[in-house]
């Protein structure tokens, strides 16, 4: 871990406000999903993009700029920023909200996301669930916590769940090559479904123990959530097994595993 990045970690000061910044980024979330109108617009792929997915954006780049002036910052909401990614070593990589559709669905599924990437891995993750009011914080050298706007962090580890294993498998994405992959597990196996990045989240928990994703996302879709998981006891691989990088030439992720650590 370089000092830059460390220095973040251990300067509790900058530590404390990065964790308010991502309270007020869900604060205006929730503003916008709590309204009679969330100005709901489609992208150039169709994917759709509201009031709060721009409000928390624009929150969190303000206070980054603010907090760590010499980062740059790539974010979903800013599309020319993406080549940031590719040549700097360290930066901030921001989905401002993961789960837009199930926040237009007003399920409650949706996050808030934050990573640090250094060295094409993510050294720390951010990831806020508005409606839930909590706050998940971690890295692979930062042993990741929960917390409540009124409670105190508590750390979290994965704990596997004897003669069964729990597979993360989204209805919207439950393809054939995610059957097969859960087919070929063998024994107990029990499906528990959880919307956007809320799906690491379940490892990190102990909640789950595996989310094949063999289908299409993009690095800001994983990151934070990818730290926090590797400071619960979790990994995240290529279905090939290889390492899971990012700052990649293409935004979009192949295919990964996510599962708790042998």
């Amino acid at each position: 871990m370089s000092q830059q990045a460390q220095q973040i970690i251990s300067n509790k000061e900058v530590f404390t406000a990065l964790k308010e910044l991502m309270w007020q980024a869900g604060d205006v979330i929730l503003e916008v999903y709590n309204s009679e109108d969330f100005g709901t617009a489609a992208k150039g792929d169709d994917s759709p993009v509201t009031k709060a997915d721009l409000a928390a954006h624009h929150v969190l780049v303000e206070g980054l700029k603010r907090l760590t002036p010499d980062i740059p910052v790539v974010s979903e909401e800013d599309p020319e920023s993406v080549d940031v990614g590719r040549t700097a070593k360290l930066y901030w990589l921001i989905d401002p909200l993961d789960g837009t559709k199930e926040f237009i669905k007003r399920n409650g599924e949706f996050t808030c996301n934050l990573a640090l990437i250094e060295n094409k891995l993510p050294t720390l993750g951010f990831v806020g669930i508005p409606a839930a009011s909590e706050l998940f914080v971690g890295g692979k050298e930062s042993p990741s916590t929960r917390e409540t706007r009124n409670s105190a962090p508590q750390q979290i580890h994965h704990t596997a769940k004897p003669g069964i294993t729990r597979v993360v498998a989204s209805k919207s994405h439950l393809n054939d090559e995610t059957r097969a992959f859960i087919d070929g597990i063998g024994g107990k196996v029990e499906l528990v479904q959880a919307g956007s990045s809320l799906k690491f989240l379940k490892i990190a928990t102990g909640e789950a123990d595996i989310y094949p994703r063999l289908a299409p996302t993009c690095e800001w879709d994983t990151a934070a959530a990818h730290a926090v998981l590797d400071g619960a006891g979790g990994e995240v691989r290529q279905a090939n097994g290889e390492r899971f990088r990012y700052g990649k030439k293409e935004i979009l992720n192949p295919h990964f595993i996510a599962k708790a650590r042998n």
